[in-house]
């Protein structure tokens, strides 16, 4: 069977030739006579694996000296305890804006260990844009503001990071890791799990500044602490050594593409052949005011559920996969990460086109 096109928000498709470099690599890497899967963590053979893929994302994104970088285990969704029993305990205070599920979640998670304050949220609108805020908006004592930057679920995506002055501003970049440029140098701290954009699911990567690390709360499990995993080059215990390894291959990938820059120029052009179909499209439409369009998940519907299932049905059978809209907001979903090639946009479009004709 053919490789399909997978559209799926994650695990997403990875790159072919890191697929094709992890199979070549898959019974023994370089002269070690052992897959990487096989490797100690403690030996100098993964250790230089590992050292290697953290240079090239520092290079990538352009990570000043000052921020520490990690790779840990338990997926973003273990960040949203492991942020406020971390940086939460200056004043016990932190504010989050909620534009979507994983947003709501880290807050919710936040307010079981102090004060943790909604600043706004699009959910009057199905979070189908960016609430606008001011830097009035936001407690100046609070320990830090959460937002996430790129919503998987609902499409929208910050273009304008919120004025938050002299408080860290923290956030979930899960699903536009590495789709272009970020200024690090303007949050405190930056997550990601790596199964949207990098690798495969185990590794979460988390930047942090320094200086905000080494204050979690007496009550913070060891493994929660990021001074744990700061303190041991994020090997106090095996780490997710395969994932990481996949991840490296990826940065590796993305530096022969041309960095973020040459990233950002594809990934705009793929969304724009996307969103210009459903600009004119007489059957479906997105969900998303347009200024607020993510670069990477791209919402969409056509009003009625029983031809929204047909779609789905019908575009896996061309060889189009993972089409079908979150649970919670139905319709359907085009997930375009690095990995996606524009032919699978193209081809889609030449697909919905068809479907149109035939159905509106």
């Amino acid at each position: 069977m053919a490789r399909v096109y997978n559209f799926s928000a994650g695990p997403s498709m990875l790159p072919e030739e890191v697929l094709k470099t992890a199979a070549a690599e898959m019974m023994e890497f370089g002269e070690s006579g052992q897959s990487v899967m096989e490797m100690s963590h403690r030996s100098k053979e993964y250790q230089a694996i590992f050292d290697e893929a953290e240079a090239n994302l520092r290079e990538i994104m352009n990570i000043p000296e000052n921020y520490e970088v990690l790779f840990l285990q338990g997926g973003a969704s273990t960040q949203f305890a492991m942020i406020p029993l971390n940086l939460m305990t200056k004043n016990g205070k932190a504010d989050y804006i909620i534009t979507g599920q994983w947003a709501n979640k880290a807050y919710k998670e936040a307010a079981r260990y102090g004060a943790a304050r909604e600043v706004a949220s699009s959910k009057d609108k199905t979070f189908s844009y960016i609430p606008k805020t001011t830097a009035a908006d936001f407690d100046p004592e609070a320990d830090y503001v959460h937002i996430c930057m790129n919503n998987t679920i609902y499409g929208t995506k910050y273009n304008t990071l919120p004025e938050t002055g002299d408080v860290p501003l923290i956030a979930d970049i899960s699903s536009c890791i590495l789709s272009e440029p970020i200024d690090v140098s303007k949050f405190g701290m930056l997550y990601a799990g790596a199964q949207k954009n990098v690798a495969p699911a185990g590794v979460t990567i988390v930047i942090i500044r320094k200086d905000l690390i080494g204050n979690a709360m007496d009550i913070t499990p060891t493994m929660l602490n990021y001074s744990t995993h700061s303190e041991n080059g994020s090997m106090f215990n095996t780490p997710p050594c395969y994932a990481i390894y996949i991840a490296g291959l990826t940065f590796k990938w993305i530096k022969k593409m041309g960095g973020l820059e040459a990233m950002k120029a594809l990934n705009e052009k793929k969304a724009k052949i996307l969103y210009d179909f459903l600009d004119n499209s007489k059957l479906f439409k997105g969900t998303v005011v347009p200024e607020d369009r993510s670069l990477m998940n791209v919402p969409f519907i056509t009003g009625n559920e029983e031809l929204d299932a047909k779609f789905v049905a019908e575009s896996k059978k061309a060889g189009f996969y993972n089409l079908k809209g979150h649970r919670s907001v139905g319709g359907m979903r085009a997930s375009i990460y690095n990995a996606m090639p524009i032919e699978g946009v193209e081809k889609l479009v030449e697909f919905m086109k068809k479907f149109e004709e035939e159905n509106a």
